[in-house]
C-alpha cells in the first residue's frame, strides 16, 4: 500500500518536526546573545551544579559543534558544545544545567531514566531490524513477519514515550536550580524556559511521529488479517 489515510497526519506532525527543530535554533540563537546577571559560562554554571549536588566525580568537558550537548551515563560526562561550554548567556546556562539535571537523575535513580537506560539495549538491537521486517510483510503479504516487526518497531516507540518525562524532569530540574543557587534571576527565568521549551519539542514531535506510524502499522496489519 503506497499511500495510506494515516500519511496525511504523519506529514503534518513530521511538519511540526521541522518546525520544532528550526524553532529550537531561533530560541537559542536569540537568547545565547543574552547574557545572564550571574556572569558565569555554562562550563562555570554545570560545574557549580555538579559540586552542590554531590557529584564531584562527574566531569564537564567540551565537545565541538553546535547543540551537540549531552550527559554521558555510561562514561558519566557532561558534554557541552562550543557556544554553551564557553558562553554566559541564558542560552548557554539554561542547555548546560539541562543536562546536569540527567545526571541528577542518573544519581537518584530517577524512574524513568531508569526505565530508558534498560529499554536501550533491546531498542538498539531492533531498531535496524524493524524496518526490513516491515517492509517484507508488506510487499510478501506475511502477516507474520508484520506482526514481528510492529512488536520491534513498538520498542522503539516506548523509548521515544519513556524519553519525554525524562526531558521535562531534567529541564525542570534545572530551571529550579538555577534560581535557588543564583545563576539566573527571576526576570531571567522567562528566557530560560523558552530556551528548554524549544528543546523539548522536538522530542514532543518525533514521539508524536512515531506513536503515528505505529498506530498506522496496527491499521494494516488489522485490515490484513481479516
Amino acid at each position: 500500500m503506497l499511500f495510506h489515510p494515516m500519511d496525511f497526519l504523519i506529514l503534518i506532525a513530521f511538519g511540526l518536526s521541522l518546525w520544532a527543530q528550526f524553532r529550537v535554533k531561533g530560541t537559542f540563537s536569540k537568547f545565547a546573545e543574552v547574557p545572564t546577571s550571574s556572569g558565569l559560562t555554562g562550563a562555570e554554571a554545570a560545574r557549580r551544579m555538579l559540586d552542590a549536588n554531590g557529584l564531584t566525580n562527574v566531569p564537564v568537558e567540551h565537545i565541538p559543534g553546535t547543540l551537540t550537548d549531552h550527559y554521558d551515563p555510561i562514561s558519566r560526562v557532561v558534554r557541552l558544545s562550543d557556544p554553551v561550554y564557553f558562553g554566559n548567556s541564558i542560552a548557554s546556562l539554561s542547555v548546560a544545567c539541562h543536562e546536569v539535571g540527567h545526571a541528577i537523575q542518573h544519581k537518584v535513580s530517577y524512574p524513568m531514566l531508569v526505565a530508558r537506560h534498560r529499554i536501550f539495549p533491546l531498542v538498539n538491537m531492533v531498531s535496524g531490524v524493524a524496518p526490513l521486517l516491515l517492509l517484507g510483510g508488506f510487499f510478501f503479504q506475511m502477516t507474520g513477519l508484520l506482526l514481528l516487526g510492529i512488536i520491534f518497531f513498538s520498542s522503539a516507540v516506548a523509548f521515544q514515550l519513556i524519553t519525554l518525562p525524562v526531558e521535562f524532569n531534567a529541564s525542570s530540574r534545572a530551571k529550579d536550580l538555577m534560581l535557588k543557587m543564583g545563576f539566573i534571576r527571576n526576570e531571567e527565568e522567562r528566557g530560560a524556559s523558552k530556551v528548554l521549551g524549544a528543546a523539548a519539542l522536538t522530542y514532543v514531535a518525533a514521539a508524536l511521529i512515531s506513536v503515528l506510524e505505529l498506530v498506522k502499522y496496527i491499521m494494516i496489519f488489522r485490515s490484513s488479517d481479516e
